[in-house]
């Protein structure tokens, strides 16, 4: 069964659509991500055009996060006050990225801004996770602790710098400007990729200012909640790339997907969460790296300027 899009102009079908949607937000519910550094690749993937790709996936990174919120919202693993610090840093990170976003655009440059950010971004993110995970997971073999345990009052110089807040639930301690700069990268990027952000928040906060992992899934699902409907109507507004209808098919698959993967994120212990997480961002940026050295079907285009429509 194939539907047509009115935004992308091109049908679809619908199974093949609710099958990606579905398996993405089981990821987003299980390892606290938006879903959208899978789920844009994967339509673009689909010849669907990577404006539209980017502007959709956000709706349905917002409406599958909702659900995920209110999950951990329920199971108290989630830290409001740090997530008011996210949030707010993460809309001014989307308002520069959807100008650029859009600034790109005009210039024709877009797609190639788009492959060539996730491949460098991915790689050095998936890299390190990698590296890390596996050097924790060889000291647990060894019985030694997975991290060497910091000395009382010993605390990275960025966690010491001005405007300190106590997060309780979290348990920490910390100047409110990294975790703004921090939200606001997050913000621009998620912009300009469509995706949610949080593969880069939730290592973020569990390496750098050492949050338990089960109130960083949810912390960073209520970030990428805020700032992905922004930046939804953001890009409704300013470039008209929304498409409706793949984004209500998007939108149907991941509520659905992330409700179980909420439920099995409650088996997953910390070192096999950031190992599959670290394999699940390296295995995007392959993919994308390799679509680099792939001929296109049609080497040339046509491109008609937005004041000749």
């Amino acid at each position: 069964m194939q539907i047509y899009l009115p935004i992308a102009e091109l049908p679809i079908s619908v199974l093949t659509v609710l099958g990606l949607s579905g398996a993405v937000g089981f990821i987003s519910g299980l390892f606290g991500v938006g879903g959208g550094f899978l789920l844009t690749p994967l339509l673009i993937f689909l010849d669907i055009p990577p404006a539209v790709a980017v502007a959709t996936v956000a709706a349905q990174v917002a409406g599958s996060s909702m659900t995920g919120v209110l999950t951990y919202l329920r199971r108290k693993a989630l830290d409001l006050k740090l997530g008011g610090v996210l949030v707010t840093g993460g809309i001014v990170g989307t308002v520069l990225g959807v100008l650029f976003f859009n600034a790109m655009r005009r210039l024709g440059q877009l797609e190639l801004v788009i492959t060539l950010s996730y491949v460098t971004l991915f790689s050095i993110i998936g890299g390190l996770m990698l590296y890390d995970a596996l050097r924790a997971m060889l000291r647990v073999r060894a019985g030694k602790p997975a991290r060497l345990k910091r000395r009382g009052g010993m605390h990275p110089w960025w966690m010491g710098l001005p405007f300190r807040q106590r997060f309780y639930r979290s348990g920490l301690y910390c100047s409110v400007l990294p975790i703004a700069l921090l939200a606001i990268v997050i913000g621009f990027i998620g912009a300009v990729l469509g995706v949610g952000g949080g593969f880069i928040l939730v290592p973020g906060l569990i390496y750098f200012f050492r949050i338990p992992p089960a109130v960083v899934v949810g912390t960073s699902l209520f970030q990428i909640l805020v700032t992905m409907t922004g930046a939804t109507v953001l890009h409704a507004v300013t470039n008209q790339s929304v498409d409706i209808v793949l984004a209500v098919l998007l939108l149907l698959g991941g509520v659905i997907g992330a409700q179980f993967g909420g439920r099995a994120a409650r088996n997953l212990n910390v070192e096999s969460f950031r190992l599959l997480l670290a394999l699940l961002i390296l295995s995007v940026g392959l993919r994308f790296a390799i679509e680099l050295f792939i001929p296109p079907n049609e080497p040339f285009s046509v491109v008609v300027p937005e004041s000749a429509r």
